[in-house]
């Protein structure tokens, strides 16, 4: 889980709202426009959604150890 958050937030680790991915990915799941994402939305969505973004990073992890 751990290694697909590590690459996702690559170039961005100290501020994961500004990667032009998670924004892409928020805004694709979430509807929310990716220019609009700052901190406090993204912080909003990880907190509210954490049980399914959990979910999503034990896949991603399953789906990267099947390859």
């Amino acid at each position: 889980m751990i290694g697909f958050l590590w690459e996702a937030s690559r170039g961005y680790r100290f501020a994961p709202w500004r990667s032009p991915y998670l924004r892409w990915r928020i805004e694709t799941y979430w509807g929310l426009h990716a220019e609009e994402i700052g901190c406090r939305e993204f912080w909003s969505f990880v907190w509210t959604r954490r049980r399914e973004l959990f979910r999503f990073l034990q896949w991603a992890d399953r789906m990267r150890h099947q390859a």
